[in-house]
């Protein structure tokens, strides 16, 4: 008797540990979604996570709040998310520094792009733009590259951080024109574009967004963006490969994951609604607002994306003989 209680009981178990993640899944979201943003407040992938994280908690009944994670070169945020527990709580929104490029740099990280992330979607993406204080003498990327040229050492370009894209930003620049120029790291995009407003660098590397009020402001001028084609915010600004520096591009884009292991049923409805709110008049005016262009994709597809530049930016790496710092 006791042994078939005991397999009545374990059959139970059984029964209870196969539905219960089934039942779980069905009232999905019951409670806030933290979407964790490997950056601090303000700057481009902070714009583009606020505006997907507010549609979204909007299209699932539940807050999705932002939690800001900075440090690291996006590695202190990402290590977050890969260590979360995957339920779908917790989500990632980043750039190409956290899916391609520091993977390439760093032997050792604390995550792994493509073991250890759900891909949900491709969300945006968007131009940099090289800007310089208007006491530099330049007005065109030419004269930059004639008077670093003629000032070897002495020019000085900010960037959010070793590793990250503005940074590579400036090290692609450097190297495909024989540049010498000192790179300053800060933690952060505004930090960063704050060092060239004060005039304690002589250019950065920075979200269009984010540099583009200052330009208004006549307390920054841009010189061109780092995109292979004109941003739709600024369509007058040539890029720089059109401005003497042939096959010169940086294209950032952004993404959002969850941890490893987050059940399919629930990465289907996060992509569901995601893809709802790229597609939504709304979003796509705040997006154009600030200059992003609306991207999208299914898992499969982001995940693919993250494959390609992965082996892209290696490969650009070693041609440009660039070593984080």
């Amino acid at each position: 008797m006791r042994s078939r209680a005991a397999i009545r009981c374990g059959a139970a178990l059984l029964v209870l540990a196969v539905t219960f993640p089934v039942l779980a899944q069905q009232g999905y979201p019951n409670k806030a979604l933290r979407v964790v943003v490997p950056y601090p407040p303000g700057g481009g992938n902070d714009i583009i996570g606020r505006i997907i994280a507010d549609d979204l908690g909007k299209r699932l009944g539940q807050q999705a709040l932002v939690d800001n994670r900075p440090g690291g070169s996006t590695v202190i945020g990402a290590e977050i998310v890969a260590r979360a527990a995957p339920d779908g709580y917790t989500l990632l929104v980043s750039s190409h520094t956290t899916y391609a490029l520091i993977p390439n740099l760093r032997s050792k990280l604390p995550y792994n792009p493509q073991r250890d992330f759900e891909p949900v979607s491709l969300l945006a993406s968007q131009a940099f733009s090289l800007a310089v204080h208007p006491s530099l003498p330049v007005t065109t990327v030419r004269q930059v590259i004639a008077l670093a040229k003629a000032r070897p050492g002495q020019l000085t370009f900010s960037s959010a951080g070793t590793g990250t894209g503005t940074h590579f930003s400036g090290e692609q620049f450097k190297a495909l024109a024989g540049l010498d120029i000192l790179h300053i790291p800060y933690k952060g995009g505004n930090t960063a574009l704050n060092a060239v407003l004060s005039g304690e660098t002589t250019m950065t590397f920075g979200s269009l967004s984010a540099l583009w009020p200052f330009v208004n402001a006549r307390k920054l001028r841009i010189l061109g963006v780092t995109s292979a084609k004109r941003s739709p915010l600024a369509p007058q600004v040539p890029t720089i490969a059109e401005s003497g520096m042939p096959g010169y591009e940086m294209t950032p884009w952004y993404g959002m994951v969850a941890p490893r292991g987050t059940p399919k049923a629930v990465i289907d409805r996060l992509n569901a609604e995601v893809i709802a709110s790229i597609k939504s008049q709304e979003v796509r005016e705040r997006m154009a607002r600030v200059g992003y262009e609306p991207e999208g994709s299914t898992p499969a597809q982001l995940a693919d994306h993250i494959k390609t530049e992965l082996a892209r930016y290696n490969k650009l790496i070693k041609t440009i003989g660039f070593k984080e710092e």
